[in-house]
């Protein structure tokens, strides 16, 4: 089922598209259907210019990063024991240090997720993230960056067997039962992390990180192709696809 994920998760990203109906537009023209061939290209071409522009990547990623707001320390929070931060990729590798092994999404969690332990007085730190064979766990490059910033290793609780985000929250949910938590993850992804804990019975206190919407831009930046847009829109695009998964019931 993973693999069924990241291989649907490919072939429907933005510019996958725009090929697909490339190569539709190819089919036709080959069957001497010029006009409709014409058509098609055109719009992989509005496909792919709409996709890498800034317009549509924040018009579409901004309504999930704003779903939940930061936890901040006037937040009146119950009793919490635990911070659980979620997974992101993780690629160790000779000559680097730990930060650079963890991408920029997983960064982001780890740094906040301690800066919320020492902010809220939290006891734990729940790191999560598993891995395929032959990659590194996240989860242990979460726990081995927080020891590096002064989270003392007993206080650390590592889960990595997990694959993704459904069965990270069971995971979770075994371990933490229904007690309330503060559930640390990228602010486009914490609508989707969210209503998997929810629906495993858990009660996590959302508290969103590495926000990419909101920036200042000149007008004419929003129009301009880039590979900033184009992320955007690919990280909005996944968030949907899997919100549209849970309607159906699926994980």
């Amino acid at each position: 089922m993973h693999v069924l994920k990241q291989l649907v998760g490919l072939i429907t990203h933005p510019l996958a598209l725009a090929l697909v109906v490339v190569a539709l537009g190819a089919f036709l023209r080959w069957r001497s259907r010029t006009a409709a061939a014409s058509r098609t290209f055109t719009a992989a071409a509005i496909l792919a210019y709409f996709s890498s522009t800034p317009l549509l990547g924040e018009t579409l990623l901004a309504p999930l990063e704003r779903r939940y707001p930061p936890l901040d320390e006037q937040h009146q929070l119950p009793l919490i024991r635990y911070v659980v931060v979620l997974g992101s990729d993780y690629e160790p590798r000779a000559g680097i240090p730990t930060t650079a092994a963890l991408d920029s999404d997983g960064l982001a969690r780890i740094v906040e997720g301690i800066r919320l332990m020492r902010r809220h007085n939290v006891a734990r730190l729940l790191v999560s993230g598993g891995a395929r064979p032959g990659h590194g766990l996240p989860a242990v490059g979460y726990a081995q960056v927080a020891q590096e910033l002064g989270v003392a290793a007993d206080s650390i609780l590592i889960s990595s067997d997990a694959l993704d985000t459904a069965s990270e929250a069971r995971a979770v949910a075994r371990l933490l039962g229904s007690q309330p938590f503060i559930l640390v993850t990228t602010a486009s992804h914490m609508p989707r992390a969210v209503s998997l804990m929810h629906r495993v019975g858990t009660h996590p206190l959302p508290a969103p990180t590495g926000q990419l919407t909101g920036k200042r831009h000149e007008m004419v930046a929003y129009l301009l192709p880039s590979s900033v847009g184009l992320h955007e829109t690919e990280r909005a695009w996944h968030e949907y696809l899997g919100l549209l998964a849970l309607s159906v019931g699926l994980d």
